[in-house]
């Protein structure tokens, strides 16, 4: 079989894993992308194309002569003209350009609980492009991860940061929903696996690690691995995302949107089930407790003001 894979994003974060991996399993990587001016981790061994979803023709171009196609496009809010219908329908013109240009089989990263019922937009987002990609007559993978942590993670790492800066952390409501956490690596490994997979047509994959943990309870380990003493107060959602609001003015940043506040409170970032990553996010805090939450990770410095 010819190894070359088109990963989308492969200069950010999950996707960066999941290309040096494939690198290193002797595949042949090429990258859809944005930021074509990004920094490159790789040296110049993956080719970059822009994403060109209003060009099919240098879309499908971009995707021909690959097997597979690695998606991890998709937006974390809506953004100038970006927005979850538009992102829909731009992932809609990526699985039409792959099975054009010939690709077998897709890898696509989705959300854990995508529900097309669902009354936030970003999980009924996730929930069309799964249809998309089931429908689209080519064998895949989706992954439902809730949560990816590592070095370069959001959510985690700015927890760390404002357990560290704040002297008293809001939780919203009783802090009794949960998240289950996969190491970016273990995720990368799923990943890779499914796209060497020859006999899996149709597979649903849960993304989550050994752990679980309430948010409270996650702030508090968090906390402890840091060697910081937290104090935290409960609040009313409203006025905990108001805080989280105002927090954004100051830095410039989106911290976290309605939606995930709702997603997060409704357990949508928790499922049962086995465990398919092994690392144990209490012991990579223990590893990295010098450096988690030294930084705050802005998600508009990332994604929407990197040049390129």
């Amino acid at each position: 079989m010819s190894k070359v894979a088109v990963v989308t994003g492969a200069f950010s974060y999950t996707g960066k894993y999941v290309t040096r991996l494939l690198l290193a399993r002797d595949w042949r990587v090429r990258t859809l992308t944005n930021h074509p001016s990004r920094d490159d981790p790789f040296f110049g061994t993956v080719p970059v194309f822009p994403y060109a979803f209003d060009r099919p023709d240098e879309l499908r171009a971009a995707l021909e002569g690959a097997t597979v196609l690695v998606n991890t496009y998709w937006i974390r809010f809506p953004h100038g003209r970006m927005t979850f219908e538009s992102a829909v329908r731009n992932s809609h013109a990526l699985v039409d350009a792959a099975r054009d240009a010939g690709v077998r089989r897709i890898v696509h990263v989705s959300i854990a609980n995508p529900s097309r019922q669902s009354p936030l937009a970003y999980y009924r987002g996730k929930a069309e492009v799964e249809e998309i990609v089931a429908s689209s007559s080519l064998a895949y993978t989706i992954l439902r991860p809730a949560v990816i942590f590592g070095d370069e993670d959001i959510l985690i790492n700015n927890i760390a940061w404002f357990v560290r800066h704040v002297p008293v952390f809001v939780v919203p409501g009783d802090g009794r929903y949960a998240l289950r956490p996969i190491y970016v690596e273990d995720m990368a490994r799923l990943m890779a696996d499914a796209a060497e997979d020859q006999d899996a047509a149709e597979r649903v994959v849960h993304a989550v690690g050994p752990e679980t943990f309430g948010f409270e309870e996650l702030v508090r380990r968090i906390a402890a691995q840091i060697g910081v003493r937290v104090r935290i107060a409960h609040a009313p959602t409203a006025v905990a995302y108001t805080g989280t609001r105002i927090a954004g003015w100051w830095l410039h940043d989106v911290v976290l949107t309605w939606e995930e506040y709702r997603g997060l409170m409704d357990n949508l970032l928790v499922v049962d089930g086995p465990s398919t990553g092994a690392t144990r996010l209490t012991h990579w805090l223990g590893n990295h407790r010098e450096e988690v939450g030294k930084h705050y990770a802005s998600e508009l410095a990332r994604h929407y003001q990197a040049q390129g």
